[in-house]
């Protein structure tokens, strides 16, 4: 039986380890065989999963797609915030949140 687990907005490093520790539990896998097929250690990934606020982010991407889950960024859903601002040269982009939602292709990787 499969645990039902809200996939979406993540607002801290905590949260994001716990969502990424049930969908891997989910999906039966072990620390251990992720670590094998992310090259990843299992240290690493230990400590992911219990919110290490200083995690390298590259690690961390490459677990999650290892899970076969993504990082989606979007504006927050606000009419009061912009979620583009245009200066003199470029416009300059406020990222406002991420979500986690499944991987849709066969390796983990979307199209």
């Amino acid at each position: 039986m499969t645990e039902e687990i809200n996939y979406g907005v993540v607002r801290s490093a905590t949260e994001l380890g716990q969502l990424a520790r049930a969908h891997r539990k989910n999906l039966d896998l072990t620390l251990e065989r992720i670590s094998g097929l992310g090259n990843l250690s299992t240290k690493f990934l230990s400590e992911f999963e219990r919110g290490k606020d200083t995690a390298e982010i590259g690690k961390v991407l490459q677990a999650l797609r290892t899970m076969g889950l993504e990082v989606v960024i979007q504006p927050r859903q606000s009419k009061h915030t912009s979620s583009v601002r245009y200066g003199a040269s470029k416009p300059v982009v406020n990222v406002k949140h991420l979500a986690i939602t499944k991987g849709t292709g066969e390796d983990g990787e979307h199209d």
